[in-house]
């Protein structure tokens, strides 16, 4: 099953892309991003699903460079 996870920016807190995941990230995972940049996430959060929904919501924190 995959994971639909949120990449986020440490710095702004603003969303930066949706990228999908063969399994839970872990904190220390590289990826790159859509830019070609590779990142490094800081810390990944996991939140509570929306009444009546089974999709769970992930967040994989990053600090892009730029």
């Amino acid at each position: 099953m995959a994971i639909i996870a949120t990449i986020m920016n440490t710095t702004t807190g603003q969303p930066i892309q949706r990228m999908t995941f063969g399994r839970m990230p872990k904190p220390w995972a590289s990826f790159n991003l859509e830019s070609g940049e590779l990142v490094t996430a800081d810390r990944v959060e996991v939140g509570k699903p929306a009444p009546g929904k089974v999709v769970v919501p992930v967040f994989v924190w990053v600090t892009p460079k730029q």
